[in-house]
Parts: C-alpha cells; sequence; structure tokens
C-alpha cells in the first residue's frame, strides 16, 4: 500500500510559491466516517454512508430553500492534502499523469467537490450521502446541482447560446 507522503517512480514534486490569501471563508465542517486518507473511498458513492455537513453562524440562514433540491454540489478544502506534485502515478505503476488530468486530492489549490444526494435537513445541518473526504474537512461552499438547477433570475444574452458561438467550448 502507497504511503501517503510517498513520491512514486516518475512522480514530480515542486516547490510552491508561498500561498497568497484568497479571501476564503470557511462556511461550516463536514463530518464523515474517516479519519484516514487511505481509508477514505477515493469517488463518492450516492449509496455511500450518511454523512452531515455542519454550517456555521451566520451563514446557516443561507441554507432557506435548499431542501427543495435532490442533490447539492459540495466544495471543500482538503486541508490535509499535498500540494507539491504536477504529475503523479495513480496506479503506482510508474505511468505519470499532470495533475490537472485527475481528480486527486493533491493539487496546487485542494479544492475538493462531490455531487451529494440530500437525505434531509435538520437546523444548520445538511445529512448527505456521496462524500470522498475525511472527518473535519472544512466547507467552502454549497450549491445546487447544476444539471437540476433552473436560475431564478431572468435569462441573459449567453443563456442560449449554441453553434458556431459554443464551439470553443467542444473538445475537437
Amino acid at each position: 500500500m502507497v504511503r501517503e507522503n510517498e513520491i512514486r517512480e516518475n512522480e514530480v514534486a515542486v516547490t510552491p510559491p508561498e500561498p497568497v490569501d484568497a479571501g476564503l471563508v470557511f462556511i461550516g465542517r463536514i463530518h464523515t466516517p474517516w479519519d484516514q486518507r487511505l481509508l477514505c473511498p477515493r469517488q463518492g458513492r450516492a449509496d455511500g454512508p450518511l454523512c452531515r455537513i455542519e454550517i456555521f453562524e451566520p451563514w446557516a440562514q443561507a441554507l432557506r430553500g435548499v431542501e427543495a433540491f435532490e442533490r447539492l454540489e459540495v466544495l471543500y478544502w482538503l486541508d490535509r492534502a499535498r500540494r507539491d506534485l504536477v504529475l503523479q502515478s495513480p496506479a503506482s505503476n510508474g505511468k505519470v499523469h499532470g495533475t490537472f488530468s485527475l481528480r486527486s486530492p493533491v493539487r496546487p489549490n485542494p479544492i475538493g467537490t462531490s455531487i451529494v444526494q440530500l437525505d434531509r435537513v435538520e437546523g444548520n445541518v445538511l445529512f448527505v450521502r456521496g462524500l470522498d473526504c475525511l472527518d473535519g474537512t472544512p466547507l467552502l461552499d454549497l450549491k445546487p446541482d447544476r444539471s437540476l438547477f433552473k436560475p431564478i433570475a431572468a435569462p441573459q444574452p449567453g443563456d442560449d447560446e449554441t453553434g458556431e458561438k459554443a464551439a470553443y467550448c467542444q473538445k475537437a
């Protein structure tokens, strides 16, 4: 089994620049059954264990209306992940992949994201399934799953752009 801070064959680590405060605010804390990275699932599953997302004050009132959605996108700070690998060998076989082509927690800005199934909301706590992070992970943001969300605001010109105008977004 690979150790957490091991450099595998052909992996490349860099010395990152000193961090600059991006002004992020942790709005809550995530509670899961996992306290070690090697025990944590690699991707969350909709049938996974029930986990809790605690929202701190003064952000709890921002939960109003969230119960209307069956799925949420959760963004969190992978505070225990290393941040220095630019090439990684996830299969430990010497074959490397660029960090930005992986969903690895090891990244320059360790922001994790999961689409979770919302079970229920009790006060400032959401009960969800589908997380893949360690117990105590700081919460950055919550959003309705974009595939379920219809904007409340009036349409704007770019909302209906398709075809030639949007071709730059497509893989060639």
